[in-house]
């Protein structure tokens, strides 16, 4: 199985390599054009200066899945709110990297001040993702439809919800 570790600089191109192919062949982003490992970086940057973890799952000296934590959004009042995101590589799928990744990451996300962890799951024909996000704890709380428009074709956004830890703290 894999090492889930937290990320480093030198993990940033084969992060990148991993997030356009999602973006090139995918609905489960909305990106149209891969972002360049220069911008992956700062982004990376980013979610480390909000204080989240952004972590990766390395198997036999190969990157082949990553995760992190976001701001869910800008507003304050929404400071203890993150949402998730994780990509495995596609020759890697379907080997348990995809729960590794998120179980890691809500544990990591669970010693931080966050309470709530929001996933907005790109296509709601991503049916592996929705049950990855439902083994871990969360629960469905709706669907946006048609909100975006990739590959000449609509796309909704599947919204589901888990509490982080002891929300009264």
């Amino acid at each position: 199985m894999a090492l889930v570790r937290p990320s480093t600089v030198e993990d940033v191109a084969a992060i990148a390599a991993i997030y356009a192919h999602y973006v090139r062949n995918t609905t489960s982003t909305f990106e149209l054009d891969p972002p360049a490992v220069e911008e992956m970086a700062r982004r990376r940057q980013f979610v480390l200066l909000f204080g989240m973890p952004y972590l990766v799952a390395e198997s036999e000296g190969n990157i082949v899945g990553y995760a992190y934590a976001g701001q869910y959004r800008p507003r304050p009042a929404y400071r203890f709110t993150v949402e998730d995101s994780i990509y495995v590589a596609p020759d890697c799928t379907g080997r348990g990297y995809g729960g590794l990744l998120l179980h890691s990451l809500i544990a990591a996300c669970a010693r931080t001040p966050a309470r709530q962890m929001i996933a907005v799951i790109a296509d709601s024909a991503n049916l592996s993702s929705v049950a990855l996000h439902a083994r871990c704890g969360f629960r469905m709380v709706g669907t946006f439809a048609d909100v975006g428009y990739k590959f000449d074709r609509w796309v909704d956004t599947v919204l589901m919800q888990r509490t982080l830890g002891d929300v009264n703290r």
